[in-house]
């Protein structure tokens, strides 16, 4: 089956749950709503007419992360009950960039931002129909910002702030109590996200954006500005910020955000990542990440606190999500190598992709034929020294490729690097690390 089919199969199964009286509802369960700008207002709206509406993305980096799919997910659920989704990718705010709490972000060259508004296009673009009424349509802030002049723009749309509620904004108040302060340039970009919103409405007559509660200062920038320069109402959800139960920032792994991009974080990362979740999170992540209904969620939250030990949950959590972003095939990879790894499986008969995203994740040990397994192992850290290694292997405990190593000067060869390059060390059931072969 060919990528473009795979992804309308997904899709075309995708349903919002009809046991909740309104979507809004739905929402609200899921926990996709943190604040919006009238609750009542925005539940009618919903179950009414066929709307616009919009999220915007900027393209600081090449790739869009989980922060960015829960929005794209909200996206979809209100594309299924009919309305019309804007995809903005913004070439022109990613030229500056949304003020963060600490310091200034490095600006990027023209170029760069170019090429990145393509590749995140293209992941929108793979999470939102193009098919029927309501198709998604791709925008770009750049086509409305880049003829305007500075005159222009601070005659027509910079009026309409006042400074001190500028002032007051979360990122803005933050920035300006830290050492850093903050430049002109990142302060204006709520002017810049509030005049997104104006064009788009004017252009599309859209009426609600969405974004993350973070955000929440830039989107009603937006909103003040339609009532404002046109007389309307308009709206806005933001989604809160997912954390984990312990109060950290979900979607980081030792440092680093969970890509969507494959080259960024390979399936099987993505699907080790899901696959360890905590218990008290699980139920969370199935409701804000999965389409899966209230019936079936309720089943597993009973699994989860019955027979925590099966975690039945994460492993649906992990096969769902990462379907959804990767496609089935490289979730079925991605499966194959979790078990191959641990001894469930035959490593020989993992891809060579598959197996260089597995290996890149373990602790690493580079060898040529004719290295000694033992020094693989303390280069690797499983051990601490050869002597511990040669005791491992004489107790039966370390393995190549899940095959028994039975000699302590036993050494790597041709055939142990699968595809010529890889090869994975094991000791005991748990403790993996991978072998690399010398680059000529």
């Amino acid at each position: 089956m060919s990528a473009t089919n795979e992804r309308h199969e997904i899709m075309t199964a995708q349903r919002n749950d009809d046991s909740f009286p309104t979507l809004w509802d739905e929402l609200e369960w899921r926990g996709l709503v943190h604040v919006s700008t009238d609750p009542g207002a925005l539940s009618e709206l919903l179950e009414g007419d066929p709307f616009t509406y919009y999220c915007g993305f900027d393209p600081t980096a090449p790739s869009l992360h989980l922060g960015n799919l829960v929005q794209l997910l909200l996206l979809r659920r209100l594309q299924l009950k009919g309305h019309m989704p804007l995809g903005l990718v913004g070439g022109s705010t990613g030229l500056i960039g949304d003020p963060r709490p600490t310091a200034e972000r490095t600006l990027n060259s023209r170029d760069t931002v170019e090429e990145w508004v393509s590749r995140l296009q293209a992941q929108v673009s793979r999470f939102l129909s193009a098919d029927g009424d309501n198709a998604m349509r791709l925008v770009n802030n750049l086509d409305w910002t880049a003829p305007l002049s500075a005159i222009d723009f601070l005659r027509e749309i910079g009026k309409h702030f006042r400074v001190g509620t500028m002032l007051k904004k979360d990122a803005v108040a933050a920035r300006l109590n830290s050492e850093a302060g903050i430049s002109y340039t990142e302060f204006s970009y709520q002017i810049l996200q509030g005049y997104d919103f104006l064009e788009l409405n004017r252009q599309y007559g859209c009426v609600l954006q969405s974004g993350g509660s973070d955000q929440w200062g830039n989107l009603i920038s937006g909103t003040d500005l339609i009532r404002k320069v046109e007389g309307k109402s308009a709206h806005a959800i933001g989604t809160p910020l997912i954390t984990n139960s312990d109060g950290t920032k979900f979607g980081k792994s030792e440092g680093n955000a969970i890509w969507l991009d494959p080259e960024m974080c390979s399936p099987f990362a993505f699907y080790q990542f899901w696959l360890n979740q905590a218990d008290a999170d699980v139920i969370d992540r199935l409701k804000v990440f999965t389409f899966m209904s209230r019936a079936e969620i309720a089943e597993y939250e009973t699994q989860v606190a019955d027979e925590p030990f099966k975690r039945a949950a994460q492993k649906r959590l992990a096969l769902e999500v990462t379907t959804l972003v990767h496609g089935s095939v490289a979730t079925q990879g991605a499966i194959d190598a979790s078990g191959a790894l641990f001894g469930r499986g035959d490593l020989t008969t993992l891809d060579e992709l598959t197996l260089a995203g597995a290996t890149s994740e373990l602790p690493q040990a580079v060898g040529t034929p004719g290295a000694q397994i033992a020094q693989l192992m303390v280069e690797a850290e499983l051990v601490t020294s050869l002597g511990e290694a040669r005791r491992a292997i004489k107790q039966g405990g370390v393995y190549i490729n899940n095959v028994a190593v039975t000699a302590e000067d036993q050494e790597l060869v041709a055939a142990d690097l699968l595809h010529g390059k890889y090869a994975v060390l094991r000791r005991g059931k748990k403790t993996l690390a991978g072998v690399t072969a010398k680059a000529d």
